[in-house]
């Protein structure tokens, strides 16, 4: 099975029905789908939102696809679109075993499709399980290490067989069809952390969404690609992005045990890593009572990966800067007790007081015995007490998961100043309910803007 990984992905992915997907499995759907909305409504305060729909408006000029919290463009605008929305204030979801986005790749051509095609709830959320089990299986068989060593980055690269998955599955497609669709969304597998500290890591998630978009489509037609786009021993992603892979993991165990269950949800608008620093900091928060004015350092201990990737912004320049900075993270919740988008507009991370409080008073180490799950927060006071939490595992991650309900919060928090209250609550009762939706045309009537026909 290891040697046509491919085409057992595509049986699994064009065969699964909502009947085949076990109830805790279909309720992780329902939640990453709201937090993925949550994260697009958020995102529509995003520094670049402007600049992204400029280029997807100039993607053409039909309207038969809506945005979240916006108007309507084309099929391809509104995915990628929808796209970044998920993905523009970094707060969306991540597959940890592979530091990958999932939902901003899956999520979008599904409304798409969805939408244009009147599918039903119980379809929709098939979909949706099958983007997400498809890239994150695709995901473990890389053996990420190696993946990672040459310095790939996995949105743009396994984000559009997701993509490409869960239109396939709205359309309907054979394995064969399915198996050609992941061929084609295979030759658009592209990004790399030469862009990392710049919005172009984000650009990743949505143009893997719209490529997973064009390869259903023009699998749909009949077009011809290789069935094997995995482990193809000249140019397969496996050989070529890796070192070989692990194709065996990516196939043992369909439809039994579920990668997509592996799939963790950040409540703070900052980078993945960071969940560990605020999980920490929060925990120490609610267990000891002291002004942030008493506070003479604080002090963040994390494992190698994340002190390379965030303990380096003591001086951040602008808003992205300040969301991959440790030391801004700290001084922000320390003084605000909160992290939000409000945290993050120039009134706040422009403070000189904040600043200063930042690069001075907050130290970041770095402590090998740490795992990339973990962080150890320290507060020295200047009366001489001190206090420490430890994170084990970010709120959010699979081991430490947020409930529905607080995802439920997540959204309520970004969707106040753009819908009703009773919009809100009928988002949150249409995603809840979503098997019982005839067709998903009135969740996607509420998340556009209300002022848009």
């Amino acid at each position: 099975m290891a040697d046509n990984a491919t085409e057992v992905l595509a049986g699994f992915a064009a065969g699964l029905t909502y009947d085949a997907i076990p109830a805790d499995v279909r309720d992780a759907a329902k939640l990453l789908v709201l937090d993925a909305l949550a994260c697009a409504v958020a995102g529509n305060l995003g520094e670049e939102t402007g600049q992204m729909q400029a280029m997807a408006t100039a993607l053409g000029s039909s309207q038969e696809a809506s945005l979240i919290g916006g108007g309507r463009l084309s099929l391809a605008g509104a995915t990628v679109m929808n796209g970044y929305l998920m993905t523009a204030v970094t707060m969306c979801d991540v597959h940890r075993p592979t530091l990958t986005h999932i939902t901003p790749e899956v999520v979008p051509p599904a409304l798409a499709i969805g939408e244009r095609d009147g599918v039903s709830g119980r379809d929709f959320l098939t979909a949706i399980t099958a983007g997400c089990e498809i890239t994150t299986r695709i995901g473990i068989g890389l053996d990420f290490p190696a993946f990672r060593g040459k310095g790939w980055h996995g949105p743009g690269v396994i984000g559009p067989f997701g993509s490409a998955a869960a239109v396939g599955s709205l359309r309907g497609f054979d394995e064969a069809t399915m198996a050609r669709a992941f061929g084609l969304a295979g030759s658009q597998s592209a990004g790399t952390y030469a862009a990392w500290g710049t919005p172009t890591v984000k650009f990743h998630q949505c143009r893997g969404a719209l490529s997973g978009l064009m390869a259903a489509l023009l699998a749909e037609t009949g077009f011809v690609a290789t069935s094997e786009i995995l482990t193809a021993p000249d140019g397969g992603i496996y050989n070529s992005y890796s070192n070989g892979g692990r194709p065996a993991d990516a196939v043992a165990g369909l439809g039994e045990h579920w990668e997509m269950r592996q799939i963790g949800v950040r409540l703070w608008p900052c980078a993945t890593s960071l969940q560990n620093v605020m999980t920490a900091l929060s925990d120490l928060v609610a267990a000891n009572s002291f002004a942030f004015g008493d506070i003479a350092r604080a002090t963040i201990a994390l494992g190698k990966t994340p002190f390379d990737m965030h303990g380096g912004f003591a001086i951040y320049t602008a808003k992205f800067e300040a969301m991959l900075s440790a030391h801004y993270a700290a001084a922000a919740y320390l003084r605000d007790r909160e992290l939000t988008l409000a945290q993050f507009e120039p009134r706040c991370y422009d403070d000189p007081a904040l600043r200063r409080f930042a690069a001075e008073k907050v130290a970041i180490t770095c402590d090998n015995a740490l795992g990339n799950g973990q962080a150890v927060a320290t507060v020295e006071l200047t009366d001489g007490r001190v206090f420490t939490a430890r994170c084990e595992a970010p709120l959010g991650a699979p081991e430490n998961p947020m409930s529905f309900a607080q995802v439920q919060d997540k959204f309520r928090t970004y969707a106040k100043p753009r819908y009703s209250e009773s919009q809100i609550e009928n988002v949150i009762g249409a995603v809840g309910q979503m098997e019982e939706l005839s067709t998903v045309q009135p969740l996607i009537n509420l998340l556009r803007d209300p002022e848009t026909p």
